[in-house]
Protein backbone atom coordinates (compact mmCIF):
# COMPACT_ATOMS: atom_id res chain seq x y z
CA UNK A 1 0.00 0.00 0.00
CA UNK A 2 1.14 3.44 -1.04
CA UNK A 3 1.78 5.24 2.05
CA UNK A 4 -0.50 8.84 2.20
CA UNK A 5 1.47 11.94 1.15
CA UNK A 6 1.68 14.56 3.67
CA UNK A 7 0.36 17.89 2.31
CA UNK A 8 3.12 19.74 4.25
CA UNK A 9 5.49 18.62 2.34
CA UNK A 10 4.60 19.41 -0.69
CA UNK A 11 5.09 23.00 -2.50
CA UNK A 12 1.92 24.97 -3.70
CA UNK A 13 3.71 24.60 -7.50
CA UNK A 14 3.60 20.49 -6.83
CA UNK A 15 -0.03 20.70 -5.44
CA UNK A 16 -1.36 23.13 -8.31
CA UNK A 17 0.08 21.37 -11.23
CA UNK A 18 -1.68 18.20 -9.54
CA UNK A 19 -4.49 19.56 -9.61
CA UNK A 20 -4.46 20.38 -12.81
CA UNK A 21 -3.59 17.66 -14.33
CA UNK A 22 -6.38 15.69 -12.52
CA UNK A 23 -8.53 18.48 -13.69
CA UNK A 24 -8.25 18.21 -16.96
CA UNK A 25 -8.85 14.54 -17.18
CA UNK A 26 -11.31 14.48 -15.19
CA UNK A 27 -13.44 17.10 -16.82
CA UNK A 28 -12.80 16.07 -20.61
CA UNK A 29 -13.77 19.39 -22.91
CA UNK A 30 -14.06 21.65 -20.32
CA UNK A 31 -17.04 24.04 -21.50
CA UNK A 32 -16.26 28.26 -21.75
CA UNK A 33 -17.67 29.99 -19.05
CA UNK A 34 -18.75 33.86 -18.69
CA UNK A 35 -21.32 35.72 -16.32
CA UNK A 36 -23.59 38.16 -17.96
CA UNK A 37 -21.42 41.16 -18.13
CA UNK A 38 -18.99 39.44 -20.62
CA UNK A 39 -16.56 38.26 -17.98
CA UNK A 40 -14.36 34.91 -18.42
CA UNK A 41 -15.35 32.51 -15.31
CA UNK A 42 -12.34 30.03 -14.31
CA UNK A 43 -12.67 26.84 -12.74
CA UNK A 44 -10.91 28.12 -9.93
CA UNK A 45 -9.47 31.23 -8.02
CA UNK A 46 -5.96 31.47 -5.87
CA UNK A 47 -3.31 33.75 -4.51
CA UNK A 48 -2.75 33.98 -7.72
CA UNK A 49 -5.92 36.20 -9.27
CA UNK A 50 -6.00 37.63 -5.66
CA UNK A 51 -3.31 38.02 -3.04
CA UNK A 52 -4.02 39.39 0.79
CA UNK A 53 -0.86 41.91 0.30
CA UNK A 54 -3.63 44.10 -1.44
CA UNK A 55 -6.15 43.98 1.98
CA UNK A 56 -5.43 47.77 2.31
CA UNK A 57 -5.75 48.90 -0.92
CA UNK A 58 -8.78 47.23 -2.01
CA UNK A 59 -10.71 46.30 0.76
CA UNK A 60 -10.14 48.12 4.05
CA UNK A 61 -12.52 48.14 6.57
CA UNK A 62 -16.25 48.64 6.84
CA UNK A 63 -17.11 52.45 7.03
CA UNK A 64 -13.49 53.46 5.86
CA UNK A 65 -12.35 53.84 2.57
CA UNK A 66 -11.95 52.50 0.07
CA UNK A 67 -15.67 51.40 1.28
CA UNK A 68 -15.58 47.87 -0.79
CA UNK A 69 -16.68 46.30 2.49
CA UNK A 70 -19.74 48.86 3.50
CA UNK A 71 -20.68 52.21 3.97
CA UNK A 72 -21.05 51.90 7.57
CA UNK A 73 -18.96 50.55 10.58
CA UNK A 74 -21.85 47.92 11.97
CA UNK A 75 -23.03 47.68 8.48
CA UNK A 76 -25.97 44.76 8.70
CA UNK A 77 -24.80 43.55 12.25
CA UNK A 78 -25.72 46.78 13.79
CA UNK A 79 -29.01 47.97 11.52
CA UNK A 80 -30.39 45.48 9.13
CA UNK A 81 -31.12 46.84 6.04
CA UNK A 82 -34.91 48.64 5.49
CA UNK A 83 -37.39 46.28 4.49
CA UNK A 84 -39.00 48.50 1.66
CA UNK A 85 -41.66 46.29 -0.35
CA UNK A 86 -43.85 48.42 -3.08
CA UNK A 87 -47.49 48.21 -2.67
CA UNK A 88 -49.89 49.48 -5.05
CA UNK A 89 -53.63 48.55 -5.85
CA UNK A 90 -56.59 49.56 -6.45
CA UNK A 91 -57.87 52.81 -4.62
CA UNK A 92 -56.19 54.56 -2.01
CA UNK A 93 -58.55 53.02 1.04
CA UNK A 94 -57.33 49.19 -0.27
CA UNK A 95 -53.74 50.35 -0.42
CA UNK A 96 -53.82 51.81 3.15
CA UNK A 97 -55.35 48.12 4.51
CA UNK A 98 -52.35 45.97 2.19
CA UNK A 99 -50.17 48.62 3.76
CA UNK A 100 -51.24 48.14 7.44
CA UNK A 101 -51.07 44.26 7.12
CA UNK A 102 -47.34 44.21 5.24
CA UNK A 103 -46.25 46.73 8.67
CA UNK A 104 -47.75 44.11 11.01
CA UNK A 105 -45.73 41.53 8.73
CA UNK A 106 -42.37 43.18 9.22
CA UNK A 107 -42.12 45.98 6.50
CA UNK A 108 -40.52 48.95 8.14
CA UNK A 109 -40.78 51.49 5.29
CA UNK A 110 -43.39 52.58 2.67
CA UNK A 111 -42.89 52.28 -1.04
CA UNK A 112 -45.76 54.00 -3.38
CA UNK A 113 -46.87 52.41 -6.57
CA UNK A 114 -48.94 54.51 -8.03
CA UNK A 115 -51.11 53.20 -11.06
CA UNK A 116 -49.97 53.12 -14.86
CA UNK A 117 -52.41 56.17 -15.44
CA UNK A 118 -50.85 58.18 -12.70
CA UNK A 119 -47.23 56.98 -14.56
CA UNK A 120 -48.46 58.26 -17.61
CA UNK A 121 -48.98 61.56 -16.06
CA UNK A 122 -53.23 61.57 -16.43
CA UNK A 123 -56.06 61.59 -13.18
CA UNK A 124 -58.64 58.66 -13.33
CA UNK A 125 -61.15 60.41 -15.50
CA UNK A 126 -58.71 61.07 -18.56
CA UNK A 127 -58.09 57.23 -18.89
CA UNK A 128 -60.48 53.87 -19.47
CA UNK A 129 -61.84 53.07 -16.04
CA UNK A 130 -61.10 49.33 -16.36
CA UNK A 131 -57.58 49.90 -16.40
CA UNK A 132 -57.88 51.87 -13.12
CA UNK A 133 -55.65 50.48 -10.61
CA UNK A 134 -54.75 47.27 -12.04
CA UNK A 135 -50.98 47.56 -11.67
CA UNK A 136 -51.14 50.24 -8.54
CA UNK A 137 -52.76 52.63 -6.42
CA UNK A 138 -54.88 55.47 -7.90
CA UNK A 139 -53.88 58.94 -6.54
CA UNK A 140 -54.77 61.99 -8.20
CA UNK A 141 -54.80 64.51 -5.50
CA UNK A 142 -53.40 65.27 -1.33
CA UNK A 143 -56.47 63.88 -0.15
CA UNK A 144 -56.08 60.80 -1.42
CA UNK A 145 -52.15 60.42 -0.29
CA UNK A 146 -53.89 61.35 3.09
CA UNK A 147 -55.97 58.13 3.10
CA UNK A 148 -53.15 56.01 1.44
CA UNK A 149 -51.20 56.89 4.48
CA UNK A 150 -54.02 57.27 7.22
CA UNK A 151 -53.34 55.77 10.82
CA UNK A 152 -49.18 56.07 9.08
CA UNK A 153 -46.73 58.59 11.41
CA UNK A 154 -45.08 60.46 8.20
CA UNK A 155 -42.77 62.01 10.99
CA UNK A 156 -40.88 58.91 11.73
CA UNK A 157 -41.67 56.17 9.15
CA UNK A 158 -39.75 56.22 5.54
CA UNK A 159 -41.64 56.99 2.70
CA UNK A 160 -40.42 56.09 -1.21
CA UNK A 161 -42.68 57.69 -3.76
CA UNK A 162 -42.49 56.27 -7.20
CA UNK A 163 -43.10 59.21 -8.70
CA UNK A 164 -41.11 60.79 -11.87
CA UNK A 165 -40.42 64.16 -12.47
CA UNK A 166 -42.96 66.73 -11.62
CA UNK A 167 -42.89 64.51 -8.75
CA UNK A 168 -46.79 65.51 -7.59
CA UNK A 169 -46.89 62.22 -4.92
CA UNK A 170 -44.00 63.99 -2.62
CA UNK A 171 -45.85 67.71 -3.03
CA UNK A 172 -49.00 65.69 -2.22
CA UNK A 173 -47.24 63.78 0.69
CA UNK A 174 -45.92 67.26 1.58
CA UNK A 175 -49.75 68.65 1.57
CA UNK A 176 -50.22 65.73 4.16
CA UNK A 177 -47.66 66.87 6.29
CA UNK A 178 -48.86 70.33 6.62
CA UNK A 179 -52.31 69.39 7.31
CA UNK A 180 -51.39 67.30 9.88
CA UNK A 181 -48.74 69.73 11.36
CA UNK A 182 -45.64 67.63 10.63
CA UNK A 183 -42.65 69.88 9.94
CA UNK A 184 -40.96 69.24 6.59
CA UNK A 185 -37.50 68.37 8.29
CA UNK A 186 -38.85 65.36 9.76
CA UNK A 187 -40.15 64.14 6.22
CA UNK A 188 -37.77 61.02 5.34
CA UNK A 189 -38.21 59.30 2.16
CA UNK A 190 -36.69 58.96 -1.73
CA UNK A 191 -38.46 60.47 -4.91
CA UNK A 192 -37.81 57.16 -5.92
CA UNK A 193 -38.45 57.17 -9.54
CA UNK A 194 -36.31 60.81 -9.99
CA UNK A 195 -34.32 59.48 -12.79
CA UNK A 196 -35.59 61.03 -15.79
CA UNK A 197 -32.71 59.71 -18.06
CA UNK A 198 -33.57 56.12 -17.13
CA UNK A 199 -37.21 56.25 -17.96
CA UNK A 200 -36.06 57.88 -21.55
CA UNK A 201 -33.96 55.36 -22.07
CA UNK A 202 -35.62 52.00 -20.94
CA UNK A 203 -39.33 52.85 -19.23
CA UNK A 204 -41.07 55.14 -21.74
CA UNK A 205 -44.18 55.11 -19.42
CA UNK A 206 -42.65 57.05 -16.89
CA UNK A 207 -41.34 59.83 -19.52
CA UNK A 208 -43.99 63.09 -19.01
CA UNK A 209 -42.56 65.91 -20.04
CA UNK A 210 -39.64 66.68 -22.96
CA UNK A 211 -35.78 65.81 -21.82
CA UNK A 212 -34.91 69.26 -21.65
CA UNK A 213 -38.05 70.16 -19.39
CA UNK A 214 -37.10 67.34 -16.98
CA UNK A 215 -33.80 68.16 -16.59
CA UNK A 216 -34.98 71.29 -15.33
CA UNK A 217 -37.45 69.73 -12.78
CA UNK A 218 -35.28 67.61 -11.68
CA UNK A 219 -32.60 70.17 -10.43
CA UNK A 220 -35.66 72.35 -9.19
CA UNK A 221 -36.53 69.34 -7.34
CA UNK A 222 -33.37 68.60 -5.93
CA UNK A 223 -32.75 72.53 -4.61
CA UNK A 224 -35.91 72.69 -2.88
CA UNK A 225 -35.48 69.41 -1.50
CA UNK A 226 -31.89 70.55 0.00
CA UNK A 227 -33.34 73.44 1.27
CA UNK A 228 -36.37 72.29 2.43
CA UNK A 229 -36.90 68.66 3.01
CA UNK A 230 -33.26 68.28 4.46
CA UNK A 231 -33.79 64.48 5.50
CA UNK A 232 -35.42 63.75 1.70
CA UNK A 233 -33.36 62.08 -0.96
CA UNK A 234 -34.51 63.60 -3.96
CA UNK A 235 -32.04 61.84 -6.26
CA UNK A 236 -32.50 58.45 -7.07
CA UNK A 237 -30.34 57.09 -9.67
CA UNK A 238 -31.71 54.55 -11.11
CA UNK A 239 -30.02 51.35 -12.64
CA UNK A 240 -32.86 49.23 -12.24
CA UNK A 241 -34.79 49.82 -15.52
CA UNK A 242 -31.70 49.99 -17.89
CA UNK A 243 -31.15 46.35 -16.61
CA UNK A 244 -34.01 45.11 -16.88
CA UNK A 245 -34.29 46.31 -20.38
CA UNK A 246 -31.05 44.40 -21.01
CA UNK A 247 -27.94 46.45 -19.67
CA UNK A 248 -25.65 43.76 -18.15
CA UNK A 249 -24.68 44.48 -14.75
CA UNK A 250 -21.56 46.31 -15.54
CA UNK A 251 -23.33 48.24 -18.56
CA UNK A 252 -26.40 49.16 -16.13
CA UNK A 253 -23.74 50.06 -13.21
CA UNK A 254 -21.56 51.85 -15.33
CA UNK A 255 -24.45 54.18 -17.05
CA UNK A 256 -25.97 54.52 -13.74
CA UNK A 257 -22.51 56.18 -12.47
CA UNK A 258 -22.97 58.36 -15.33
CA UNK A 259 -26.02 59.74 -14.41
CA UNK A 260 -25.54 60.68 -11.05
CA UNK A 261 -22.28 62.50 -12.42
CA UNK A 262 -24.30 64.37 -14.75
CA UNK A 263 -27.22 65.37 -12.37
CA UNK A 264 -24.17 66.35 -10.29
CA UNK A 265 -22.84 68.33 -12.59
CA UNK A 266 -26.07 70.23 -13.54
CA UNK A 267 -26.53 70.83 -9.39
CA UNK A 268 -23.19 72.41 -9.49
CA UNK A 269 -23.93 74.37 -12.92
CA UNK A 270 -26.98 75.83 -10.65
CA UNK A 271 -24.24 77.14 -8.09
CA UNK A 272 -25.04 74.79 -5.27
CA UNK A 273 -22.72 73.00 -3.24
CA UNK A 274 -21.99 69.52 -3.74
CA UNK A 275 -21.99 68.87 0.06
CA UNK A 276 -25.22 69.91 0.31
CA UNK A 277 -26.72 67.90 -1.96
CA UNK A 278 -24.72 64.05 -2.51
CA UNK A 279 -25.67 63.17 0.65
CA UNK A 280 -28.89 62.79 -0.63
CA UNK A 281 -28.06 61.23 -3.59
CA UNK A 282 -28.96 57.42 -3.66
CA UNK A 283 -29.04 54.89 -6.03
CA UNK A 284 -31.66 51.71 -6.88
CA UNK A 285 -30.83 48.61 -8.66
CA UNK A 286 -31.51 45.39 -10.08
CA UNK A 287 -30.43 42.48 -8.82
CA UNK A 288 -30.29 39.25 -11.32
CA UNK A 289 -30.09 35.62 -10.43
CA UNK A 290 -26.60 35.95 -11.43
CA UNK A 291 -25.39 35.63 -7.75
CA UNK A 292 -21.79 36.08 -7.69
CA UNK A 293 -21.56 39.28 -10.14
CA UNK A 294 -24.41 40.74 -8.34
CA UNK A 295 -22.15 41.12 -5.56
CA UNK A 296 -19.21 41.74 -7.54
CA UNK A 297 -21.04 44.73 -9.29
CA UNK A 298 -22.30 46.35 -5.64
CA UNK A 299 -18.76 46.12 -4.22
CA UNK A 300 -16.97 47.79 -7.02
CA UNK A 301 -19.35 50.37 -7.54
CA UNK A 302 -18.87 51.10 -4.06
CA UNK A 303 -15.15 51.44 -3.93
CA UNK A 304 -15.17 53.61 -7.40
CA UNK A 305 -18.09 56.19 -6.36
CA UNK A 306 -15.90 57.95 -3.94
CA UNK A 307 -12.55 58.04 -6.28
CA UNK A 308 -14.92 59.69 -8.79
CA UNK A 309 -16.41 62.14 -6.69
CA UNK A 310 -13.11 63.21 -5.12
CA UNK A 311 -11.74 63.34 -8.59
CA UNK A 312 -14.16 65.47 -10.11
CA UNK A 313 -15.44 67.36 -7.39
CA UNK A 314 -13.03 67.66 -4.93
CA UNK A 315 -15.36 65.89 -2.08
CA UNK A 316 -13.50 64.70 0.96
CA UNK A 317 -16.78 64.82 3.21
CA UNK A 318 -17.46 61.01 3.91
CA UNK A 319 -21.42 61.52 3.90
CA UNK A 320 -21.06 62.56 0.40
CA UNK A 321 -18.66 59.88 -0.77
CA UNK A 322 -20.84 56.83 0.60
CA UNK A 323 -22.83 54.65 -2.28
CA UNK A 324 -26.24 54.14 -0.87
CA UNK A 325 -28.60 52.32 -2.66
CA UNK A 326 -31.80 50.41 -2.59
CA UNK A 327 -32.31 47.21 -4.40
CA UNK A 328 -34.98 45.06 -5.96
CA UNK A 329 -35.27 41.68 -6.81
CA UNK A 330 -34.94 41.07 -11.08
CA UNK A 331 -38.96 41.47 -12.21
CA UNK A 332 -37.15 40.16 -15.45
CA UNK A 333 -35.93 37.18 -14.14
CA UNK A 334 -39.46 35.65 -12.91
CA UNK A 335 -41.04 33.63 -15.12
CA UNK A 336 -44.87 32.67 -15.63
CA UNK A 337 -43.79 29.16 -16.35
CA UNK A 338 -43.77 27.72 -13.12
CA UNK A 339 -44.27 30.47 -10.89
CA UNK A 340 -43.35 28.78 -7.67
CA UNK A 341 -39.79 28.41 -8.59
CA UNK A 342 -39.67 32.26 -8.49
CA UNK A 343 -39.35 32.27 -4.58
CA UNK A 344 -36.15 30.51 -5.34
CA UNK A 345 -35.21 33.18 -7.78
CA UNK A 346 -35.86 36.15 -5.28
CA UNK A 347 -33.99 34.16 -2.62
CA UNK A 348 -31.09 33.75 -4.28
CA UNK A 349 -31.25 37.65 -5.87
CA UNK A 350 -32.17 38.92 -2.19
CA UNK A 351 -29.10 37.37 -0.90
CA UNK A 352 -27.21 39.00 -3.57
CA UNK A 353 -28.26 42.43 -2.88
CA UNK A 354 -27.90 41.50 1.09
CA UNK A 355 -23.97 40.11 0.29
CA UNK A 356 -23.02 43.28 -1.94
CA UNK A 357 -23.99 45.36 1.47
CA UNK A 358 -27.35 47.13 0.05
CA UNK A 359 -29.19 49.99 2.27
CA UNK A 360 -32.79 48.47 1.73
CA UNK A 361 -34.43 45.78 -0.31
CA UNK A 362 -37.42 44.98 -1.97
CA UNK A 363 -38.10 41.44 -2.52
CA UNK A 364 -40.46 40.56 -5.19
CA UNK A 365 -43.73 38.60 -4.71
CA UNK A 366 -43.39 35.32 -6.90
CA UNK A 367 -46.66 35.71 -8.51
CA UNK A 368 -45.94 39.72 -9.98
CA UNK A 369 -45.22 37.91 -13.09
CA UNK A 370 -49.09 37.27 -13.86
CA UNK A 371 -50.59 40.05 -12.11
CA UNK A 372 -50.16 42.96 -9.06
CA UNK A 373 -48.69 40.84 -6.30
CA UNK A 374 -51.53 39.24 -4.19
CA UNK A 375 -51.58 39.28 -0.47
CA UNK A 376 -50.36 35.98 0.10
CA UNK A 377 -47.20 36.40 -2.41
CA UNK A 378 -46.53 39.71 -0.75
CA UNK A 379 -46.42 38.05 2.35
CA UNK A 380 -43.94 35.16 1.13
CA UNK A 381 -41.72 38.26 -0.36
CA UNK A 382 -41.54 39.83 3.27
CA UNK A 383 -40.90 36.23 4.90
CA UNK A 384 -38.31 35.85 2.51
CA UNK A 385 -36.45 38.43 4.20
CA UNK A 386 -37.75 37.90 7.87
CA UNK A 387 -35.95 34.17 7.01
CA UNK A 388 -32.53 35.33 5.68
CA UNK A 389 -32.20 38.19 8.59
CA UNK A 390 -33.57 35.97 11.52
CA UNK A 391 -33.00 32.25 10.58
CA UNK A 392 -30.16 32.04 8.21
CA UNK A 393 -28.38 34.78 10.36
CA UNK A 394 -27.09 37.00 6.93
CA UNK A 395 -26.49 39.85 9.53
CA UNK A 396 -24.33 38.43 11.92
CA UNK A 397 -21.11 38.79 9.85
CA UNK A 398 -20.26 42.19 7.75
CA UNK A 399 -19.15 41.40 4.31
CA UNK A 400 -18.91 37.51 4.79
CA UNK A 401 -17.34 36.50 0.98
CA UNK A 402 -14.53 39.72 1.57
CA UNK A 403 -11.23 38.09 0.78
CA UNK A 404 -12.43 35.31 -1.64
CA UNK A 405 -10.13 34.91 -4.32
CA UNK A 406 -12.98 34.35 -6.53
CA UNK A 407 -15.16 37.69 -5.03
CA UNK A 408 -11.88 40.20 -4.87
CA UNK A 409 -11.07 39.01 -8.34
CA UNK A 410 -14.19 39.22 -9.57
CA UNK A 411 -15.18 42.93 -8.40
CA UNK A 412 -11.80 43.95 -9.87
CA UNK A 413 -13.00 42.74 -12.70
CA UNK A 414 -16.24 44.06 -12.65
CA UNK A 415 -14.64 47.67 -11.44
CA UNK A 416 -12.71 47.71 -14.80
CA UNK A 417 -15.45 46.67 -17.15
CA UNK A 418 -18.04 49.72 -15.20
CA UNK A 419 -15.04 52.34 -15.71
CA UNK A 420 -14.91 50.86 -19.62
CA UNK A 421 -18.66 51.61 -20.05
CA UNK A 422 -18.17 54.46 -18.53
CA UNK A 423 -15.53 56.08 -20.47
CA UNK A 424 -17.55 55.24 -23.88
CA UNK A 425 -20.28 57.67 -21.85
CA UNK A 426 -18.01 60.27 -20.97
CA UNK A 427 -16.58 60.81 -24.39
CA UNK A 428 -19.75 60.69 -26.08
CA UNK A 429 -20.25 63.84 -23.91
CA UNK A 430 -21.35 62.62 -20.80
CA UNK A 431 -24.86 60.40 -20.03
CA UNK A 432 -27.47 63.44 -21.00
CA UNK A 433 -25.68 63.77 -24.82
CA UNK A 434 -25.26 60.28 -25.15
CA UNK A 435 -28.91 59.43 -24.10
CA UNK A 436 -30.02 62.34 -26.49
CA UNK A 437 -27.87 61.00 -29.54
CA UNK A 438 -29.57 57.31 -28.83
CA UNK A 439 -25.74 55.64 -28.19
CA UNK A 440 -26.84 54.35 -25.13
CA UNK A 441 -30.22 52.76 -26.12
CA UNK A 442 -28.19 50.65 -28.75
CA UNK A 443 -25.61 49.46 -26.39
CA UNK A 444 -28.56 48.37 -24.08
CA UNK A 445 -30.45 46.63 -27.42
CA UNK A 446 -27.37 45.02 -28.30
CA UNK A 447 -26.61 43.10 -25.23
CA UNK A 448 -29.99 42.37 -24.77
CA UNK A 449 -30.24 40.63 -28.22
CA UNK A 450 -27.05 38.85 -27.22
CA UNK A 451 -28.70 37.63 -24.03
CA UNK A 452 -32.04 36.58 -25.62
CA UNK A 453 -29.54 34.47 -27.91
CA UNK A 454 -28.06 32.86 -25.21
CA UNK A 455 -31.51 32.01 -23.94
CA UNK A 456 -32.97 30.83 -27.75
CA UNK A 457 -29.49 28.29 -28.32
CA UNK A 458 -30.25 26.99 -24.78
CA UNK A 459 -26.35 28.24 -23.85
CA UNK A 460 -28.57 30.03 -21.01
CA UNK A 461 -30.79 27.67 -18.89
CA UNK A 462 -34.49 29.13 -17.59
CA UNK A 463 -35.53 26.34 -15.85
CA UNK A 464 -39.22 25.68 -16.95
CA UNK A 465 -38.36 28.01 -19.84
CA UNK A 466 -36.24 26.11 -21.94
CA UNK A 467 -35.04 23.38 -19.79
CA UNK A 468 -36.75 20.97 -17.13
CA UNK A 469 -40.23 21.87 -18.89
CA UNK A 470 -43.49 20.45 -17.65
CA UNK A 471 -47.36 20.66 -18.59
CA UNK A 472 -48.59 22.99 -17.23
CA UNK A 473 -52.80 23.29 -16.26
CA UNK A 474 -54.75 26.19 -15.18
CA UNK A 475 -54.90 24.57 -12.10
CA UNK A 476 -51.06 24.80 -11.45
CA UNK A 477 -50.97 28.96 -11.64
CA UNK A 478 -51.95 30.76 -8.66
CA UNK A 479 -54.67 33.00 -8.64
CA UNK A 480 -54.27 36.23 -9.85
CA UNK A 481 -55.27 39.69 -7.81
CA UNK A 482 -58.21 41.49 -9.31
CA UNK A 483 -59.74 44.83 -8.63
CA UNK A 484 -62.50 45.70 -7.19
CA UNK A 485 -64.63 47.62 -9.64
CA UNK A 486 -67.24 48.93 -7.23
CA UNK A 487 -64.43 50.36 -5.70
CA UNK A 488 -62.80 52.27 -8.56
CA UNK A 489 -66.24 53.06 -9.59
CA UNK A 490 -67.34 54.99 -5.68
CA UNK A 491 -63.42 56.29 -6.39
CA UNK A 492 -64.22 57.83 -9.80
CA UNK A 493 -67.61 59.05 -8.54
CA UNK A 494 -65.84 60.77 -5.45
CA UNK A 495 -63.10 62.32 -7.45
CA UNK A 496 -65.54 63.97 -9.43
CA UNK A 497 -68.03 65.09 -6.72
CA UNK A 498 -64.76 66.41 -5.16
CA UNK A 499 -63.20 68.24 -8.52
CA UNK A 500 -67.22 69.73 -8.72
CA UNK A 501 -66.56 71.17 -4.56
CA UNK A 502 -63.29 72.72 -4.81
CA UNK A 503 -61.82 76.03 -5.28
CA UNK A 504 -62.01 76.79 -8.98
CA UNK A 505 -60.32 80.05 -8.31
CA UNK A 506 -57.37 78.23 -6.20
CA UNK A 507 -56.76 76.04 -8.92
CA UNK A 508 -56.77 77.89 -11.92
CA UNK A 509 -54.61 80.38 -9.64
CA UNK A 510 -51.69 77.81 -8.86
CA UNK A 511 -51.97 76.61 -12.04
CA UNK A 512 -51.59 79.83 -14.16
CA UNK A 513 -48.45 80.63 -11.26
CA UNK A 514 -46.83 77.09 -12.12
CA UNK A 515 -46.99 77.86 -16.04
CA UNK A 516 -45.37 81.49 -15.39
CA UNK A 517 -43.05 79.63 -13.10
CA UNK A 518 -41.88 77.14 -15.88
CA UNK A 519 -41.11 79.75 -18.48
CA UNK A 520 -39.12 81.63 -16.29
CA UNK A 521 -35.56 79.97 -16.13
CA UNK A 522 -34.81 81.47 -12.30
CA UNK A 523 -37.92 80.27 -10.99
CA UNK A 524 -38.38 77.08 -9.35
CA UNK A 525 -40.65 74.99 -11.13
CA UNK A 526 -40.93 72.45 -8.58
CA UNK A 527 -42.11 74.92 -5.55
CA UNK A 528 -44.67 75.62 -7.39
CA UNK A 529 -46.01 72.05 -7.42
CA UNK A 530 -45.94 71.90 -4.06
CA UNK A 531 -48.52 75.07 -4.16
CA UNK A 532 -50.61 73.55 -6.29
CA UNK A 533 -50.85 70.32 -4.43
CA UNK A 534 -51.52 72.68 -1.55
CA UNK A 535 -54.71 74.61 -3.28
CA UNK A 536 -56.23 71.46 -4.88
CA UNK A 537 -54.88 70.76 -7.78
CA UNK A 538 -54.70 67.18 -9.25
CA UNK A 539 -51.79 65.08 -10.93
CA UNK A 540 -53.19 65.68 -14.32
CA UNK A 541 -53.79 68.88 -14.18
CA UNK A 542 -50.04 69.75 -13.01
CA UNK A 543 -48.23 67.10 -15.30
CA UNK A 544 -51.00 68.83 -18.49
CA UNK A 545 -49.86 72.27 -17.53
CA UNK A 546 -46.08 71.77 -17.38
CA UNK A 547 -46.06 69.33 -20.83
CA UNK A 548 -48.26 72.59 -22.20
CA UNK A 549 -45.10 75.16 -21.31
CA UNK A 550 -41.92 72.47 -21.26
CA UNK A 551 -43.47 69.83 -24.01
CA UNK A 552 -44.79 66.47 -24.11
CA UNK A 553 -42.18 63.30 -23.32
CA UNK A 554 -42.34 61.81 -26.41
CA UNK A 555 -39.41 59.16 -27.16
CA UNK A 556 -37.87 58.76 -30.23
CA UNK A 557 -37.35 55.27 -31.53
CA UNK A 558 -33.75 54.32 -32.20
CA UNK A 559 -32.96 52.03 -35.07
Amino acid sequence: MNKPLDPATLSPAVTGERWRREYAEQIGDDRASENRSGIAIKALYTNDDWNASRYDADLGYPGQEPYTRGIYATMHRGRTWTQRQLIGLGTPAEYNARLRSLIEHGATAISLIPCNSVFRGYDMDEVDAELLGTCGVVVNSADHMDTCLDGVDIARMSCAMNDPSPFTLLAFLLAVAKRRGVPFASITGTSNQSDYLSHYVANHMFFRIALPGARRILADHIDFCTRNVPRWNPMSVVGQHMQQAGATPAQAMAFTLATALQNADDCVARGMDPKTFLPRFTFFFDISVSFFEEVAKFRAARRLWPRLLRERYGVDDPKSLRFKFHAQTSGVDLTRQQPLNNIARVTVQAMAGIFGGLQSLHTDAYDEVLSCPTEFGARIAVSTQNILREEAHLTDVIDPLGGSYYVETLTGQMEDEILRNLATVQDAGGMYAAVESGLVQRLIGESARRFQAKVESGEETIVGVNAYRVDETANDRPAVQGVDDDAVRGHLAAFAAWKAARSQVAVTKALDDLARAANAPRANVFEHVVVAAEAGCTHGEICATLRRELGFGHVQAMV
